[in-house]
């Protein structure tokens, strides 16, 4: 084989190596609360050999009667969008059920047992005629001594505070909220990093609320446990994420007919009337209330449909309203990771930018313009940038078109010195329908050498970078809803290459063997999505380094007189390769917020291009060559381009 080939095919097997994969950013979800996270601690007593367990909501169609499972919960429906599990953490003792998991909710607990459930023990009380008793468990640190740091910790409850009457007043309502920020302290303390506390939704509007003649008061003590809830955490302080359900609830029952549910009529409303069956009794049984079951939407209604109804019961949401929390906590930790991609789009515009330079300057290896003179050059492309999904990193397909203009002077034999413009537009569509363009000005200087066989290029590299629309799309149970924003940025980049060629004059080929060093910087403004929705945002600023190396190869091959391929392929190292954060918060929560993992760069990348040049006599060339870098996240474009010296 010729010798230049061989080392080509060295490369080849250098860069073609397995490349690492990057770690999920959250190794576990882990729950703590009442029955609106329960995921099956109790046995269901009608379908007891079932491993699901009962859950606080409706049973699945077309029934909706046992022995059909339960639907799932938010935690559930959260945990199967992160890829993770949320099975119950003390499984009832029966043959083939699942292992114990990290769902430490329980329905019935108050915050003082939630506490426990992650300091001291959890003990799951079976309801009466359950046999055998429900197995207990050891509270979360209790067991394991110390929070696992990567794991992503939910905390909800203050409900059975409220319905057991242990919460009437201001000092109550203290204690109660201090049960959770005491759990959420301990998590702390031990190593937790990523802690979400859902507020308490109104337990006064309810069918409960409804049928007690209790709506007013239950209202008030709720708010008033979240505004204390909100004090203590804030005095607490650290990395906590706080929900709005009340405002994403709030903002369904403006809009029932839009998330599916029935609209509120002369003979019903939402919040008085249920599926299952909301009647109150005595312990002893006696009928104070009858059952508000609606007539139409009702099991044993004309038409049985939870999904048309926000309760199951009488304080319990049915799987529609579950499906929509569910989506509403996926929509807000997720949206860091997809605002992560931001700088991307800034890297990739650096580096389409380079390449396109790069193919230039490979292109006229040995072949500048005299010394004292000049040689311009145009080029235009089209890019595409796909990022590969992760576990909250959604997959994002990229468009980008872009015009480089530049020029350079030669100085002497071995220098020449050029600058050059680069203008970018890239649109990102993520497989959520979200939509991020940006426009991008970047100007170039560069300096290249060139001695015999040894040359080098060097370049720096300022850009400013105009995100001018930024939609960020998401699903709420059967709805879509868009959240938008803009901002700015800017990138700073140095390039340097150094190589020698192997081939001998005269052959026609050149073989350069070459080593890369790139470092660039690039940073995006904070900025707050537009107006006060429970789902709309605010990101802090960003800050994404990179630094690589790489080795590779050049080869160029005279075919005629006019005509030359040439080719590149290399491997690059990146050393800046931990997962990024964003720091975010909801609008509608002013003075919380709190920083969560994003984009991970992969840490080894193939780099290629291959293209071809023809003179056309008078000083001008032309050329067309393709390049692509990645190995998960890719990069993809093609280029023409038009060249002139004077």
């Amino acid at each position: 084989m010729y010798k230049p080939l061989k080392t080509l095919a060295a490369a080849i097997a250098v860069a073609s190596l397995p490349m690492s994969i990057s770690a999920a950013p959250y190794s576990q979800l882990i729950i703590f609360g009442d029955s609106l996270s329960d995921s099956g601690q109790f046995i269901d007593q009608q379908n007891p050999t079932s491993p699901s367990g009962v859950r606080f909501t409706n049973r699945t169609g077309p029934g909706y009667l046992a022995p059909a499972p339960y639907g799932q919960v938010s935690t559930q429906i959260l945990a199967d969008q992160l890829g993770l599990q949320a099975l119950p953490s003390t499984p009832f003792r029966v043959v083939g059920v699942h292992p114990a998991g990290t769902n430490y909710a329980v329905g019935g607990y108050r915050t003082d047992q939630i506490r426990d459930s992650i300091t001291t023990t959890s003990v799951t009380v079976p309801p009466p005629g359950d046999t055998p008793p429900l197995a207990s468990r050891l509270g979360y640190l209790a067991e394991f001594g110390s929070a696992d740091r990567n794991a992503l910790y939910y905390i909800n409850g203050g409900g059975n505070n409220v319905i057991q009457g242990l919460m009437v007043d201001f000092a109550t309502a203290s204690t109660s909220a201090s049960g959770l920020v005491q759990g959420v302290a301990a998590l702390q303390q031990a190593g937790a990093r990523y802690i979400v506390v859902s507020d308490l939704p109104d337990v006064g509007n309810t069918p409960l609320g409804f049928i007690t003649g209790e709506r007013a008061n239950m209202s008030a003590i709720t708010a008033v446990f979240n505004q204390v809830l909100d004090r203590q955490l804030a005095e607490l302080g650290g990395n906590i994420l706080r929900l709005n359900f009340n405002g994403m609830l709030a903002e369904v029952y403006a809009d029932l007919e839009a998330f599916g549910f029935a609209a509120n009529s002369n003979t019903f409303a939402q919040t008085n009337t249920c599926f299952t069956g909301c009647e109150l009794r005595l312990p002893d049984g006696t009928l104070l209330v009858p059952d508000v079951r609606d007539p139409t939407w009702g099991l044993g209604g004309t038409s049985p449909n939870p999904d048309r109804l926000i309760f199951n019961d009488g304080v319990h949401p049915t799987t529609a309203v579950h499906r929509i929390s569910g989506d509403y906590m996926y929509s807000v930790l997720s949206a860091p990771a997809e605002i992560s991609l931001l700088p991307e789009m800034g890297l990739a515009s650096l580096t389409s930018h380079q390449q396109h330079l790069q193919s230039q300057w490979q292109t006229q290896r040995g072949n500048w313009q005299e010394t004292g003179n000049w040689n311009g050059f145009v080029a235009g492309g089209a890019t595409r940038n796909d990022f590969k999904r992760g576990q909250v990193v959604p997959s994002a397909d990229g468009k980008g078109t872009q015009l480089t203009l530049g020029s350079s002077y030669r100085l002497d034999d071995n220098w020449r010195l050029g600058l050059a413009l680069g203008l970018q537009r890239q649109d990102l569509d993520t497989d959520s329908k979200s939509n991020y363009e940006m426009d991008s000005y970047l100007l170039t200087g560069f300096a290249q050498y060139q001695r015999d066989r040894a040359w080098a290029d060097a370049s720096l590299s300022y850009g400013h970078l105009d995100y001018s629309d930024l939609k960020r799309q998401f699903a709420l149970g059967i709805t879509q809803r868009a959240e938008k924003g803009d901002t700015d940025g800017s990138l700073l980049a140095f390039s340097a290459r150094v190589g020698y060629d192997l081939a001998n004059p005269g052959t026609g080929w050149q073989v350069s063997p070459f080593i890369s060093a790139d470092i660039a910087k690039v940073d995006v403004d904070g900025y707050r999505e537009d107006g006060m929705r429970s789902t709309a945002l605010f990101f802090g600023d960003q800050e994404r380094d990179s630094q690589r190396l790489g080795l590779g190869v050049q080869m160029k091959r005279q075919l005629n007189q006019q005509t030359a391929w040439h080719a590149e392929l290399a491997s690059e190292r990146e050393l800046k390769d931990d997962t990024s954060h964003v720091r975010t918060g909801l609008n509608s929560r002013p003075g919380n917020s709190a920083s969560l993992p994003g984009y991970t760069a992969e840490k080894s990348k193939l780099t290629g291009s291959v293209g071809i040049t023809h003179d056309l006599g008078n000083q001008l060339q032309v050329g067309a060559s393709y390049h692509f870098r990645g190995t998960d996240d890719r990069q993809h474009g093609l280029n023409l381009s038009l060249g002139w010296n004077w």
